[in-house]
């Protein structure tokens, strides 16, 4: 290996360890305790040393939020081999849900939290994790409508509809926001909520082929 190899391979080592470390604080912690100082003192690097790797910290956490899609598209993977494209956006619905009350933190900083679209923005670049999430989604109800479901509707719209629905139940749940709920049904309230929409698409699509 030539010096220059091994050398790149050290520093590829280290990023890796500072979003390692990033990650398990984040987990801890929370966004707002974690710190570059932090993160330096786990490492036993300078935090002048981090700054070599990563802009700030809301780029640390745009790397980690890329981690965050990686598992949501674990989730999904399994739901490509569902034929019937409305059975299959039921599924999603579902399993965006569990990813989400499984993921907390994660769904936090993927969905809520402001620190990864602030890097995003200063390199004037696309969501490119969520272009490909909501891609996934837009094309599933385009093929709904090819079965003749959601007549005259525009897809994007609904997809966003679809999404914003579901969105709102899970960040609801992970910032704790449910507890004007009866305890009687905040039991399972997510997956409930989910149902609900589930339901509503079915009776939106009346002109279903028969």
């Amino acid at each position: 290996m030539t010096i220059a190899a091994r050398k790149e391979r050290q520093k590829e080592e280290l990023r890796t360890k500072i979003l390692e470390v990033a990650k398990a604080l984040f987990i801890e912690r929370g966004f707002e305790e974690t710190s570059i100082r932090l993160i330096a003192e786990r490492i036993e690097y300078s935090p002048t040393t981090i700054y070599l790797h990563f802009k700030d910290k809301d780029d640390i956490f745009y790397a980690l939020h890329q981690e965050g899609f990686i598992l949501l598209n674990q989730y999904f993977r399994v739901l490509q081999n569902v034929e019937d494209p409305f059975e299959r956006l039921k599924a999603i619905t579902r399993a965006y849900i569990d990813f989400a009350l499984e993921n907390r933190e994660f769904y936090d900083l993927m969905f809520i939290s402001r620190s990864p679209m602030n890097a995003l923005t200063r390199d004037d670049d696309k969501w490119e994790e969520g272009n490909k999430a909501f891609g996934a989604l837009t094309g599933t109800v385009i093929e709904c409508q090819q079965k003749g479901y959601f007549k005259g509707m525009d897809p994007e719209v609904l997809s966003f509809t679809c999404w914003s629905m579901v969105h709102g139940i899970c960040a609801l749940e992970v910032r704790g926001r449910c507890s004007i709920i009866s305890e009687e049904n905040q039991k399972e309230l997510s997956h409930k909520s989910g149902a609900i929409i589930v339901e509503m698409l079915e009776r939106m699509h009346l002109n279903r082929p028969q």
